[in-house]
């Protein structure tokens, strides 16, 4: 019912910035929560960053000051600024759309951070 394109991804230096975006199929102030995911080989996908219909936002501890969620409802896209990215933070990075019917998710893209 809804598709999400994540793009932005890519290879980054530590301290450095990329900016994720998400593009949905649908006027995103129809979707409760949209939020992005992130899973690191060997660990479990976790919650990165999520914004509600409402504005209303929500960040892990560990990305709390450095990543900023926002959005551009005339495009119908959702982003996640990144600064002073850490390796750690490397990952692949999911795009989410959650309504009360079901859950939506993009196909994910690479952010590697590495010197």
């Amino acid at each position: 019912q809804v598709q999400l394109l994540e793009s932005g991804g890519g290879l980054v230096q530590p301290g450095g910035s990329l900016r994720l975006s998400c593009a949905a199929s649908t006027y995103i102030l129809s979707i409760d929560t949209m939020g992005w995911y992130r899973q690191a080989p060997g660990k479990e996908r976790e919650l990165v960053a999520g914004i509600t219909n409402d504005g209303g936002t929500n960040y892990a501890d560990s990305v709390k000051g450095r990543f900023t969620i926002s959005r551009d409802i005339a495009k119908n896209t959702v982003y996640l600024q990144m600064n002073s990215l850490k390796p750690e933070d490397t990952a692949v990075y999911y795009c989410n759309a959650y309504l009360s019917w079901g859950d939506y998710w993009g196909q994910g893209t690479q952010v590697t951070v590495s010197s």
